[in-house]
């Protein structure tokens, strides 16, 4: 079903999803469920990539398939980073030795906010942590989104 969109449907469509996680992040927390500071930087990507996808959805079709496959690699590296954060959290590899929240610029933790350390799930959904979801939803974006930049015709 969803490698019968076209083109411009698909960028529209992980723009909304990734809109989406955001959104369900900032919940999270609003929630009482403060991140780490890996949690932060694992939102880059989609503070750059969510724009991206709804603004391509109305770019000139001859730009679609590059905007695509430029999705779709931010989409596989917000994978890779969202699968490092939880092999950190499953105590598989270490994390960064600064990895806790309210770090200062220079290093210096900021005492007045709580330490979250990274390699403590804040939560667990069906199993996985929110960093894990972030790996398997963001693969299968980034899956989705090449598929259909080269398999699709469509604009």
């Amino acid at each position: 079903m969803l490698s019968s969109l076209s083109q411009r449907e698909t960028a529209f469509f992980v723009g909304m999803v990734f809109l989406a996680v955001l959104a369900g992040a900032w919940i999270f927390e609003w929630l009482g469920f403060a991140p780490c500071q890996l949690c932060m930087w694992q939102r880059y990507p989609y503070y750059i990539l969510t724009p991206f996808a709804l603004l391509l959805s109305y770019f000139n079709p001859t730009w679609m398939k590059a905007g695509l496959v430029v999705l779709a690699l931010g989409f596989l590296g917000s994978a890779a980073f969202g699968a490092f954060h939880a092999g950190v959290e499953w105590k598989w590899w270490e994390g960064p030795s600064t990895c806790a929240a309210g770090q200062l610029s220079v290093g210096l933790p900021d005492l007045t906010k709580p330490v979250v350390m990274c390699n403590e799930a804040a939560i667990r959904i069906f199993g996985l942590s929110l960093a894990g979801w972030n790996a398997v939803i963001s693969a299968g974006l980034g899956f989705l989104t090449i598929s259909n930049a080269m398999n699709n015709s469509r604009t």
